[in-house]
């Protein structure tokens, strides 16, 4: 039975990917003089910043990240909204007494500042950034991390993520997983990694919870 759900944010309960782009756009322009198409920088969308930067230039890589760091956290209100049916899903879920937390590569105070902006900082007592980890997803540091701190075990959780770093980080601190089909790199990507669900949108959680069919048996409208 689960009661405990973990989610990654960027990408799978905000839409951030526009902003990602752009700061990329910025920062990479700035930096190498080059400008990246956006098929160019899908491959850096999941990854540690750090991680996808120094791939770009090791030399430059600290740099770029402050560079990318104040366009994006600029630029925030500008682009960042929540998922369609995310607040609301995300708001039952809560209602219910289900365990939430994000489980992200973002600093745990940008990604802070990304559910404020959508209303959803309210839900999540919980959230485990990548300055507060040793080893970023796909290891399952962060998932275990989470877990510890909503005082669960990986039996009863479900890792939601629009990446294959959140399912393989769920299936390596062997939670249950759900892919997102508005991933940008593609519901046939994610399906490769082989996740227990897929949702078509968030509120398809309430349907794998049983959450409705409780409702309707309790009477509720």
């Amino acid at each position: 039975m689960i009661n405990t759900l973990l989610f990654d944010l960027d990408g799978t309960l905000i839409d951030t990917n526009e902003l990602i782009i752009a700061s990329f756009t910025h920062t990479l322009k700035k930096h190498t003089g080059k400008d990246y198409t956006k098929e160019e920088i899908l491959p850096f969308i999941g990854p540690p910043l750090i991680e996808s930067l120094t791939s770009v230039d090791a030399t430059q890589a600290e740099a770029m990240m402050d560079t990318y760091r104040e366009h994006n956290i600029a630029e925030h209100e500008t682009y960042v909204k929540a998922y369609p049916t995310v607040v609301d899903t995300i708001k039952r879920l809560h209602e219910l007494g289900y365990k939430l937390a994000i489980v992200t590569t973002k600093m745990t105070d940008t990604a802070r500042l990304g559910l404020e902006m959508t209303g959803l900082a309210p839900y999540f007592d919980v959230v485990i950034g990548l300055n507060e980890v040793e080893h970023a997803k796909p290891h399952p540091e962060p998932v275990l991390k989470a877990l510890d701190a909503l005082g669960e075990t990986p039996m009863h959780a479900l890792m939601v993520g629009d990446n294959s770093h959140d399912i393989e980080a769920g299936q390596n601190a062997g939670t249950k997983t759900a892919g997102v089909a508005w991933t940008i790199k593609g519901k046939g990507f994610l399906e490769r990694f082989k996740p227990d669900y897929m949702l078509e949108e968030l509120k398809d959680l309430l349907t794998i919870l049983e959450v409705e069919l409780c409702d309707k048996q309790n009477g509720s409208k």
